[in-house]
């Protein structure tokens, strides 16, 4: 009875994997003989792994990784696409994060930047950072919805508290003046404080003629390019028909 009340206790507390522990415990005359220490310690490894677990699953979920399943372990390494080993695994420890440095990802269409970059995402999330995917158009269409009903101030709160924001599609087009004003209130607010990736088809001479002003130009790139690591991808042949080709 006194266990049955200890079970219910625990579960009230929202304990319930180190409840079914202990019941797992008390089925299993292997543990009759274990230190109360070392029971408890295994009781208590249980729930904390399993907490641990979730807040990783739940921090995967808000990152909205376009490329879930990607991570730095399965990066090719082929000769054309001039990938270093040692420096993305130096980057998965997320050490330039934790100096809100920047990183740029440049390469043709189909190089594999997306997938670099929430491998990267993946990587800091795997560290219990915050994370957040998504493509420019649609965070673009974001500012201007908050724009319209007021809430643009929270929005951008919003995006400030990310440990790093990954933005693919970068100035694949030119862009509107407001929506290069929402830009550098973004960047702004993010500046020195969070990292953000940047996965771009175009050099970084050519972002400024996406952008409608050049005075607006000068400063989202001020506020990139000198705290970014770039890598620039290669490929003879872009991944998406590597992989086709391998599948088929």
């Amino acid at each position: 009875m006194l266990t049955e009340a200890t079970i219910t206790k625990l579960r009230e507390m929202r304990l319930s994997v180190m409840a079914n522990a202990l019941k797992d415990q008390l089925a299993d005359s292997q543990f009759q003989n274990m230190a109360f220490e070392d029971r408890l310690g295994l009781l208590v490894d249980a729930e904390w792994n399993a907490r641990k677990n979730n807040h990783l699953q739940k921090l995967i979920r808000q990152a909205s990784f376009s490329e879930p399943g990607a991570c730095l372990e399965n990066v090719e390494y082929l000769p054309d696409r001039n990938l270093k080993r040692e420096e993305l695994l130096r980057f998965g420890t997320c050490g330039y994060i934790q100096e809100h440095h920047n990183i740029i990802l440049l390469g043709a269409t189909g190089s594999g930047k997306t997938y670099l970059a929430c491998a990267l995402g993946m990587a800091a999330v795997r560290q219990f950072l915050t994370v957040k995917y998504i493509r420019l158009p649609d965070l673009l269409v974001e500012f201007n919805i908050a724009r319209g009903n007021g809430s643009i101030r929270k929005l951008l709160a919003q995006y400030k508290k990310y440990s790093l924001l990954i933005i693919d599609e970068w100035l694949l087009y030119p862009l509107k003046e407001t929506e290069a004003r929402d830009l550098l209130e973004i960047m702004e607010a993010r500046y020195k404080r969070a990292s953000t990736i940047l996965c771009s088809q175009f050099d970084i001479p050519g972002w400024r003629e996406k952008l409608s002003d050049p005075i607006l130009a000068d400063a989202i790139c001020d506020r990139i390019v000198h705290d970014a690591y770039t890598i620039v991808i290669g490929g003879k042949e872009s991944m998406r028909k590597r992989k086709g080709l391998q599948e088929t």
